[in-house]
Parts: structure tokens; C-alpha cells; sequence
């Protein structure tokens, strides 16, 4: 097997394994609980619901007519990008059993919201995507400069909104809970779990003193810049030091301790690789 066809069969376990996760979602916490939260997914709930529609056949027949809108619309790549997921999700939502593995509402929909988020999160950061109502949501980009993610939310809103004449407000509020929190869990492991804080550090009179106490007492790595005041026209250094979050206030009060008059300036950071300097 060359690298390229190893690459490639790799490349597609992680895609089932992404859909078989957003199936466990939908008919473990979502579906027997009636909550459509968006997507062709959530299509399928509302029709089940309302008229007795099997859900995998729903979702199969709307990712298809998505494919062939791509097809004529978009370009082939993307086209060719999503229809893997966009003909297996259905599968794996027939093959996967609809049990309620949780009896409260608001937890099933809690829990299969961050399990949602992961299986939406492994398929973008490889690249690929489910289908559905992702398409549309490009089609207003290319053709009226439509953000994607204001088109996405706009038909997201929408099916959540059908709750409302399916299951009730109740349902229609859990999906919107459901949407708001996929979205937080989704951008936080799209952004990275190695988080930590940037510290830019500057002082008129103590700035020797602050890099003794981080480089010496603290063994802490940290970078130079040298850098001119705005205001002062002088030259300046400035220093900047990656930490732990668990280490930032203790770190923090360091650096006042030595410098009272020191100027910190703190980012947070979603990912560090490599080496220090």
C-alpha cells in the first residue's frame, strides 16, 4: 500500500467514525426526545414527528438533492468534498439504534449537543463535511456574498423555530440551548485544547529585574522585542512570555512584585507548538 492510499484509507475511517458520532447524537439524545436542533438531521426529526417519515431516508433524499444543487451551483472540488458524508451519514443513522439513553430533556440535550460538536469538529479539521444544509448557506456566499455562517444560523433558526409547531416552545427552546452550545464546544476544539495565556511585558525602570526573576528564579523562557514608544519617540525593550493558565496570576503577581510599575498586556491563546526561544 503506498502512503498516498494509506493516507486516503485513513482519511475516510475518520469520516465514518465523525458520522457514526453525529448519529449516536441524533438517535440516542436527540430523536427520542423530539428536538430538532438544525441541519438535515433535524429536518428528519420534525418529519418523523409530524408524519411518521423514516428519518435516514429524509436525511438521504435531502443530502442527495444538496449534492445536486453543488453540483450546478458550486465548484466540483467542494461538491466532491462533501458527498462521502453526505451519502454515509444516512447510513450510519440507519445502522445506529434509536435508544433513550437519557430520560431528562435538557440533559439528553446537553450531552448530545457535545457529542454533536465533536463529530462536526473531527470532520472540519479533516477537512470534510456531512452536507445538508451546508450547502446552501455556500451558495449565498458565491452568489450574494452571504456570510456563510449568517446563512447557516438563518437555516439553523428556522428548523429550530418548527419545533415550536411540532413538539411545543419547550423543545423549540432546548434546540436553540442545543445550537448555542454546539457552537461554543465546536469552537473550542476547533481553536485547540492546548490553551494558554501570552504575556507582553514593559517597564521604564525594572525591566532587568523582571527578566532575572522569570529567566533565573522562575526558569521561564521568554522572547525580546525591541520596540519605540508611540508617544516618546525612545527605544524600548518589550517581553513576551508563554504560560499555563494555572500558572498566569501566579506568574502575574511575580511581575508586579518586582516591577509595581510594569505594563502587562494578556492574550489568550488557543494552541503553542514548537520550541521556545
Amino acid at each position: 500500500m503506498t502512503k498516498r492510499e494509506f493516507h486516503w484509507l485513513t482519511q475516510m475511517g475518520l469520516i465514518l467514525i465523525a458520522l457514526e458520532i453525529i448519529a449516536i447524537s441524533i438517535n440516542m439524545f436527540y430523536a427520542p426526545h423530539n428536538v430538532a436542533s438544525g441541519g438535515t438531521t433535524g429536518i428528519a426529526i420534525l418529519l418523523r414527528e409530524s408524519f411518521g417519515f423514516n428519518m435516514s431516508l429524509v436525511v438521504f433524499v435531502l443530502n442527495v438533492a444538496m449534492l445536486v444543487l453543488s453540483y450546478f451551483t458550486l465548484d466540483k472540488e467542494t461538491t466532491a468534498r462533501i458527498t462521502f458524508g453526505s451519502l454515509f451519514l444516512p447510513v450510519c443513522l440507519a445502522l445506529t439504534p434509536q435508544i433513550k439513553l437519557v430520560d431528562d430533556r435538557l440533559l439528553a440535550v446537553i450531552i448530545g449537543g457535545a457529542i454533536f460538536a465533536a463529530g462536526v469538529a473531527l470532520l472540519y479539521h479533516i477537512d470534510a463535511s456531512s452536507g445538508g444544509t451546508t450547502v446552501p448557506p455556500l451558495i449565498l456566499k458565491k452568489y450574494f456574498n452571504i456570510k456563510p455562517s449568517m446563512g447557516l444560523l438563518a437555516i439553523d433558526g428556522l428548523v429550530c423555530f418548527f419545533n415550536v409547531f411540532v413538539s411545543g416552545f419547550e423543545a423549540f427552546f432546548l434546540a436553540i440551548l442545543s445550537s448555542v452550545l454546539t457552537m461554543f464546544i465546536m469552537n473550542y476544539i476547533e481553536t485547540g485544547l492546548d490553551r494558554k495565556k501570552v504575556i507582553y511585558i514593559m517597564s521604564d525602570d525594572n525591566l532587568d529585574e523582571i527578566k532575572h526573576s522569570l529567566v533565573t528564579l522562575m526558569e521561564k523562557g521568554l522572547t525580546i522585542f525591541d520596540v519605540r514608544g508611540g508617544y516618546s519617540g525612545e527605544q524600548k525593550q518589550m517581553l513576551m512570555i508563554v504560560v499555563e493558565n494555572s500558572e498566569y496570576q501566579h506568574i502575574l503577581n511575580q511581575i508586579h512584585a518586582v516591577a509595581p510599575d510594569a505594563f502587562a498586556l494578556v492574550y489568550n491563546v488557543a494552541e503553542v507548538r514548537g520550541g521556545s526561544l
